[in-house]
């Protein structure tokens, strides 16, 4: 299922909310199954502190689209789908961040 850009800061907003409650059940995967899951750890922490920034950053409008990647981006395309079955979250995060919400046609 593709998703749309959001055509608003609140639902641009309210994607960032729902990418850190799937940070937060992929490090209580991480902690359940350390053996399997270890190596996501440092994902989950550079996750959760750039989404938590960009969540900040939303919230005060100091926010700034620009046509750059996310810093955590890098390490989500490297990391195995089965480690984050939200990556098409985040890539619609990163695209929103690179080209702005996206504008309704009506």
């Amino acid at each position: 299922m593709a998703m749309d850009r959001p055509s608003t800061q609140q639902a641009y907003i309210e994607l960032v909310k729902q990418a850190l409650i799937d940070t937060e059940e992929l490090r209580s995967s991480i902690e359940y199954d350390e053996e399997f899951m270890g190596g996501a750890m440092g994902l989950a922490e550079k996750l959760e502190n750039n989404l938590k920034s960009l969540y900040a950053s939303l919230s005060d409008d100091s926010y700034q689209f620009a046509d750059e990647d996310l810093d955590f981006m890098d390490v989500v395309n490297k990391a195995p789908d089965v480690w984050v079955p939200f990556k098409p979250l985040l890539r619609l995060i990163n695209l929103t961040h690179r080209q702005g919400l996206e504008v309704e046609n009506n």
